[in-house]
């Protein structure tokens, strides 16, 4: 039953008032468990590498696969979201996630564990964090910005929370027991999943469904059959197939606006060569800590140190950014953010001592807060609204795979050459390059688009952003509902 069928079932309940806000409050807490749970394995990396006898990149494979299939199950989120509601996909991820903690502590090998944490805990992760920001959208209009806003706090929170947390049942129970017990919290998941209850929208809220697009390849199916081609004639089975395949990875992967809009094209590239670097500090900063004579509860502090300031500096960030002086420019506050990024982790190569480290978290805090709130921005700064859904498709699988890649290849040079300062310079070569790439080419692209504007006559509507460059065919806006959408966060 889809988020539609299950909404016209529900009881009327009013958008923006009442039981919206227990929704949003079981949002912010759904942020807090899913996308902050993988800030504290960390924590974890010296004990299970000791127990499991392996390598610092074998062990770096297992929050590696978490992460990214936290990010890169977006499409199969959307998919079951619209085949049986939020409601629904939000406990399914709840259970995915307690079922493979819970595994996860009976696990006798490091390979059981990509299984179990990596993939059953990601997936269910993705699951109940990306359908409980798509049930904002109906249960917000007015607010829904200002819900959005308040919702990522929960990040933050779980930034903070998680670590103290992992330290302290850690050092009372070890990671075995302590993995059962984060089982039974992420199992809360479904309680929030149980108050987000289907939405009845007021009549007039719900437009008339338009006529649905002719699928491409329909009418050379008809003229086939008009000729006298059966049905079951085997070369129009495998068109047919074929038909039906590409708008369903248009819809979900948008491969058409990666190859025509240059902006979207050199975002996405950017971003997917940011995150080869991006992860690598919170995977590696407490490892690094203790190596270097840092206490272990100490060291856990440093990544609840981040997510503290992240609190604060978010939605600071997102208010600038939302400035009208912004508009156009928010690729160079994000381009600008990432390079900060990037530079800071010099800090940790200067010193490892634990007032130096403190200093390198809020350096690092601020240039995240930046990059968290920009990087979707930007995104829907450079695509149209009414195909952002199927861009961000593709541009979370790309981010997903060097999420993958970064922290196992990084604990290979770790392990080839023992030392830890090879993270952070590779890091921040990433960091830095692509901060670089993404700043230059835009700045480049814009003076192209000046140029060409000039060599025309005036538009009587010029594009809204400079260096946005749309498809050549525009579309009608559409006035529905807010699509379910898969949205990811950093």
């Amino acid at each position: 039953m889809s988020q539609g069928e299950a909404a016209g079932r529900g009881a009327a309940k009013p958008q923006d008032q009442g039981w919206a806000w227990m929704v949003l409050l079981a949002a912010v807490v759904l942020q807090g468990l899913t996308l902050g749970f993988p800030s504290c394995i960390g924590i974890f990396f010296t004990d299970l590498q000791h127990e499991f006898q392996a390598s610092k990149s074998e062990t770096s494979l297992f929050p590696s696969i978490m992460v990214a299939v936290l990010h890169g199950g977006g499409p199969l989120c959307s998919i079951l979201v619209k085949r049986f509601g939020c409601r629904f996909v939000v406990m399914l991820g709840g259970l995915l996630s307690g079922l493979g903690m819970v595994s996860s502590s009976f696990c006798m090998s490091i390979s059981q564990l990509y299984l179990t944490a990596g993939l059953i805990t990601g997936l269910g992760s993705c699951f109940s964090f990306q359908a409980g920001v798509t049930v904002l959208g109906y249960y917000f209009v007015r607010w829904r910005t200002l819900a959005n806003a308040v919702a990522s706090t929960g990040v933050s929170l779980g930034f903070t929370l998680w670590p103290l947390l992992s330290q302290f049942l850690l050092d009372e129970m070890g990671w075995r027991n302590t993995f059962l017990i984060f089982g039974g919290i992420l199992l809360n998941c479904c309680v929030c999943g149980a108050i987000m209850r289907p939405i009845q929208l007021a009549s007039g809220s719900l437009p008339q469904s338009a006529k649905p697009e002719e699928e491409p390849g329909s009418r050379a199916e008809e003229a086939q059959l008009s000729n006298g081609a059966s049905p079951h004639h085997p070369k129009l089975q495998q068109h047919t197939k074929r038909t039906k395949c590409f708008p369903v990875l248009q819809k979900y992967l948008a491969f058409d606006i990666f190859c025509q809009n240059k902006g979207y094209q050199i975002y996405t590239i950017g971003v997917t060569w940011m995150m080869m670097g991006f992860a690598l500090p919170h995977v590696y900063l407490v490892p690094y800590a203790t190596h270097n004579g840092v206490e272990e509860r100490k060291a856990a502090l440093l990544i609840s140190i981040i997510g503290f300031i992240n609190i604060f500096i978010r939605p600071l960030t997102g208010l600038l950014s939302g400035h009208r002086v912004f508009t156009g420019r928010r690729i160079y506050l994000f381009s600008l953010a990432v390079l900060l990024c990037g530079l800071s982790n010099f800090i940790c190569v200067i010193s490892a001592e634990f007032s130096v480290l403190i200093l390198y978290c809020v350096i690092l805090s601020i240039a995240m807060s930046g990059i968290g709130a920009l990087v979707f921005q930007v995104l829907m700064d450079v695509v149209e609204m009414d195909r952002f859904s199927s861009a961000l498709g593709l541009f979370t699988i790309l981010e997903s795979t060097t999420l993958l890649i970064g922290p196992p290849l990084t604990g290979l040079l770790v392990d080839i050459t023992s030392d830890f300062h090879y993270v952070f310079y590779t890091s921040s070569f990433f960091l830095i390059s692509a901060a670089l790439f993404m700043g230059l080419s835009f700045c480049a692209l814009e003076k192209k688009n000046k140029s060409t504007e000039a060599s025309k006559a005036p538009l009587d509507n010029p594009s809204r952003y400079q260096y946005s460059e749309m498809l050549a065919e525009p579309k009608a806006v559409s006035q529905s509902r807010p699509e379910v959408e898969y949205i990811t966060s950093i």
